[in-house]
């Protein structure tokens, strides 16, 4: 089992109190493709995040277990972390306008991110970060290794995002929230893409997202979050047939083609979603 979570609470101080950001959130993952939906500030990163503890100094994390590979990441110190952030476990972020260094080319980048975890020459690490922008479908890799971010499209920076995450091998791969800067047809590319990738490398995928229907088609088993909390979990395959009203609600104010709409569905929240 790659990763393991149960019980995990994160809390950040308010003027008064703490506020519960994160509530009891319990799963697992192995080599398979998971997708947490629900709406922003559901704590869907905060759960991803806490795997590789990324989160701020501010922020008070418990929990029952929460392991990558049997290594306890709450007692692990920097060293133990550093070899796992990047190395083992990659994250890519959604918008690459804000993720990439702007004074450095895409194979720079890659290059450094290749020598921080295997080493090597100069030479050698630029020739790898070619390939992995061969790796990733991108047209005439060498030239593309020496533009800069502000050069590229969106898809073309997510692809070097992405290639980035790719050079030390990892294990898990976390998207949070890959195309939601891209348009429709560049999405489904890039998801192509990283389904094509963690396939072929045997990886485990976290997919965060606000697509329901994309994940649906995409992963294996979906989580469905409201309020820091777990609904829900159920096999992707049988999303549309989710049975609490928060996730039913959410897949009602989706828009269909199928037939007209003369107004979308409003989600009706209940007070007891919250639990305990």
């Amino acid at each position: 089992m790659l990763v393991e979570i149960a019980n995990l609470w994160i809390r950040f101080p308010t003027a008064h109190s703490m506020s519960d950001a994160v509530r009891g959130v319990s799963l697992t993952l192995g080599q398979e493709k998971l997708g947490i939906v629900g709406e922003s500030g559901s704590g869907k990163s905060l759960t991803a995040r806490a795997i590789l503890r990324l989160l701020p100094e501010s922020a008070a994390i418990t929990a029952d277990k929460l392991s990558f590979d049997g290594i306890d990441i709450l007692t692990a110190n920097e060293t133990k972390l550093r070899a796992i952030r990047g190395k083992r476990a990659g994250l890519i972020l959604q918008d690459p306008k804000f993720s990439l260094n702007p004074v450095m080319t895409a194979g720079a980048q890659i290059a450094e991110a290749w020598r921080a975890h295997r080493g090597g020459t100069r030479k050698l690490a630029h020739q790898a970060a070619i390939d992995l922008l061969a790796q990733v479908q991108i047209r005439e890799p060498a030239r593309v290794a020496d533009t800069y971010p502000h050069e590229l499209s969106g898809g073309m920076g997510q692809r070097v995002m992405i290639a980035m995450m790719l050079a030390p091998d990892p294990e898990l791969l976390i998207a949070d929230e890959p195309t939601s800067a891209l348009d429709a047809t560049v999405q489904a590319e890039i998801l192509r893409l990283i389904e094509d990738l963690v396939s072929r490398r045997g990886m485990g995928l976290i997919l965060i997202s606000h697509d329901l229907p994309l994940v649906s088609h995409f992963c294996d088993r979906v989580v469905v979050m409201y309020a820091g909390r777990i609904v829900e979990e159920l096999r992707a395959a049988e999303l549309t047939r989710a049975k609490h009203p928060y996730t039913r609600g959410l897949l009602s104010c989706i828009p269909a083609l199928s037939h007209k709409q003369d107004r979308l569905a409003v989600l009706q929240r209940d007070p007891a979603w919250l639990g305990a």
